[in-house]
């Protein structure tokens, strides 16, 4: 795992400084702290700063055979089927890694080569007897790779928003349309960047630029799609979905280096521990954080997972007040993340860096098969659509929701409020709603009246919208996760891992995103991923071999951030402040009166709008890094 950047000019072979690129990849040094290589040619420079994982010896970047120069961030898991594959076509290779694979995998076929890779990856490659560049990311996007034109004609790019900012002919000029998209979701969606003109290269696209011809827009090389359906009866589909889960663990098992597991004693991870148990001669190391409040530490269904397959255990027990890591997290994510449990993440990275290098995760597993609550809600919701006429629906539900009290205060099933207004929007609109943080109400609320101007009519929920009417599905389940691969797995989730990791120099793997796996998963029939509302329904069957059900069966938890209770305690004077913040104030985004009635109503009881004002927060810290 590594950090990359480079420099390429399209329109004339410029000289590339160096120190332009030293620049940059100093600034992603977390990512590679084992090594470093700059390169440059006329028109052209990469930089790399390495993980060594696999070759550990061998293979520096950036790499060059014949014309053919690399620079590359991820895992190919094939890799060693590929370079026999190329050796009978008359590959010699010089090394044992899998960088060579693709100087030679180019040499062969060109852009199908992606077609042919198992792995997360982000890389540039240089031809120079045609004067190319070739930019790829994964079919998921677990790796990151950021873009931008700048003033002299080049197009710069690096792994992290923060190898782009080392430029510096980079104008850091807000965008404001992707604070309305922060607002909304608490991520920086993939197709926007809070830095005007930053580009990210969307997951399974690959950027393909030719001397003296500009830069195009991205082309996709990869789709999901969830148009088919598998046949066969549960038993022959879970024995096949189990052996695909098996083969994406064991593919993800190959290192040079100490291997381990995140194990939080959940369904997902808990399976991929018991697949490397099997899969492995010795005692898999796994590693579990907990907390000491009641209902939220899962240390004990971790360790009976670890006892029950004999795992090199490690627990530690870590605050989940340890507001020192905010701003850790503001200088890895760069862009503004409100995902509360990124806290947890970096927590249970930094311990698993302790003892390995490697870490398979389980995520993945909750958007391929249905895992979360929402698609219950979902499902249900839109099966009481199908009985109502659509005006009549849409006039008496709407019109409830509207005036309905929202009822934070309220135990859960007295707060209708969103359910109704769900009700009475179209399925798709609905979903968009659901997804998001802050609503489209409460986002009018607290953009100024210039900033509304500004965004010109863009909502951040369309995008939402637009993917699941285009999915290429058979059901409103179908969509709904369709959108969420789509935005939210490589936006929020994925965006959450590789930072986190990233940032204690730690390589994460996602065996559950092999993408035969996904693939697969995409053509069961609904029923066999979402089941008399369980969730992940034919995982669990298929597991009940390995794991006790009351590991399978039991309450989702996750990582769980007390944030309301901080901004009524510890955090309070900083809610308070946000309504005064310098940055905030001047950048002219928000009605900062508006602001402070948030973080009035939230200290005194009277609402919950904690998530809101973590968002806030971290819209705070970020803009000032980045701006000033």
């Amino acid at each position: 795992m590594c950090g990359i950047a480079g420099i390429f000019h399209p329109e004339t072979p410029k000289p590339v400084d160096p120190s332009r690129i030293a620049a940059m990849i100093a600034a992603q040094a977390h990512r590679g702290p084992d090594g470093e290589g700059i390169w440059t040619a006329p028109g052209v420079g990469f930089g790399h700063r390495r993980l060594s994982i696999i070759d550990l010896a061998g293979s520096p970047q950036p790499m060059q055979s014949g014309a053919l120069t690399i620079t590359y961030n991820g895992e190919i898991y094939n890799f060693a089927e590929l370079r026999s594959e190329l050796e009978r076509k008359g590959a010699r290779f010089v090394t044992d890694g899998d960088t060579e694979v693709l100087l030679h995998g180019w040499r062969a076929w060109g852009p199908a080569l992606l077609d042919r890779l198992n792995g997360m990856f982000a890389f540039a490659l240089h031809d120079a007897d045609t004067g190319t560049l070739f930019l790829a990311r994964d079919r998921m996007g677990v790796k990151p790779l950021h873009y931008v034109e700048l003033s002299d004609g080049s197009l710069a790019f690096a792994s992290e928003l923060k190898g782009l900012l080392a430029h510096p002919l980079l104008r850091r000029v807000p965008d404001v349309t992707a604070i309305e998209d922060f607002l909304a979701f608490g991520y920086v969606p993939d197709d926007a960047c809070l830095v005007a003109g930053v580009r990210k290269l969307p997951a399974g696209h690959f950027l393909l630029v030719q001397r003296w011809q500009g830069v195009p827009r991205p082309r996709r090389w990869w789709s999901l799609s969830f148009a088919d359906r598998a046949s066969g009866s549960a038993k022959a589909l879970g024995e096949e979905l189990l052996a695909r889960i098996r083969d994406g663990v064991r593919s993800r098992m190959v290192a040079d280096v100490p291997l381990g597991a995140f194990l939080s004693g959940g369904v997902d991870s808990s399976a991929v521990v018991a697949l490397m148990a099997e899969a492995s001669k010795a005692a898999v190391k796994t590693c579990t954080i907990g907390f000491d409040e009641a209902g939220h530490d899962e240390r004990a269904h971790a360790a009976m997972v670890a006892q029950r397959f004999a795992t090199d255990h490690h627990a530690q027990v870590v605050r989940p007040d340890d507001f020192a890591l905010i701003d850790t997290l503001v200088h890895h994510f760069d862009e503004p993340f409100a995902d509360g449990s990124a806290l947890a993440t970096y927590q249970v990275a930094a311990l698993a860096r302790k003892s390995v290098t490697v870490a398979l995760s389980g995520d993945g597993a909750d958007e391929m098969l249905a895992g979360y609550r929402r698609y219950k809600f979902q499902a249900a919701e839109e099966r009481v659509r199908g009985m109502l006429p659509d005006r009549w629906r849409r006039a008496a539900f709407g019109t409830l929701g509207r005036y309905y009290p929202k009822a934070d205060w309220a135990p859960r099933p007295l707060r209708a409020k969103a359910t109704l207004l769900a009700l009475g929007a179209d399925g798709d609109e609905a979903y968009a709603r659901a997804v998001g943080v802050t609503s489209p109400e409460l986002r009018a609320r607290l953009l100024s009246a210039e900033a509304r101007r500004v965004l010109g009519g863009h909502r951040a929920e369309d995008r939402y919208v637009a993917a699941m009417r285009a999915a290429p599905a058979r059901d409103a389940l179908d969509r709904a996760q369709y959108a969420d691969m789509m935005i939210w797995l490589p936006g929020d989730i994925l965006t959450k891992v590789d930072r986190t990791s990233m940032a204690v120099g730690l390589e994460a793997r996602e065996p559950l995103l092999d993408h035969r796996l996904v693939e697969f998963c995409a053509t069961l029939p609904v029923g066999m991923r979402l089941h008399g509302g369980e969730g992940k329904w034919l995982m669990k069957r298929s597991l009940e071999r390995y794991l006790p059900k009351d590991i399978l069966y039991r309450p989702k938890m996750g990582f769980v951030t007390p944030i309301s209770a901080w901004f009524r305690g510890a955090l309070a004077a900083e809610a308070e402040g946000l309504a005064r913040s310098r940055t905030l104030v001047e950048s002219g985004w928000l009605d900062m009166a508006q602001v402070a009635k948030l973080a009035d109503e939230h200290r005194s009881g009277r609402a919950d709008h904690g998530r809101t004002l973590w968002q806030l927060l971290m819209l705070e810290r970020s803009a000032k890094r980045l701006f000033g």
